[in-house]
């Protein structure tokens, strides 16, 4: 995926759209890559550093992760 994709982010029960921005230097990310992004949720939920997550798209998981650091 590129910068500005809006999957679905699966937190425990919650499901909420975000928008990533990837790192830069980072044009795309391949299956198999392990990178580091910023995603803007459209709606704020309870989370804390830590908390893992699944990337959805479509029915799909196309990724998951875990909550490293939680700007404001």
């Amino acid at each position: 995926f590129f910068a500005n994709y809006r999957p679905q982010f699966y937190f425990r029960t919650t499901d909420v759209t975000g928008t990533v921005t990837l790192a830069e230097g980072t044009e795309m990310v391949m299956p198999g890559d392990n990178v580091g992004f910023t995603v803007e949720l459209i709606a704020p939920i309870a989370m804390e550093d830590g908390l893992r997550f699944a990337i959805r798209e479509g029915g799909r998981t196309v990724g998951a992760g875990v909550v490293s650091k939680i700007i404001e």
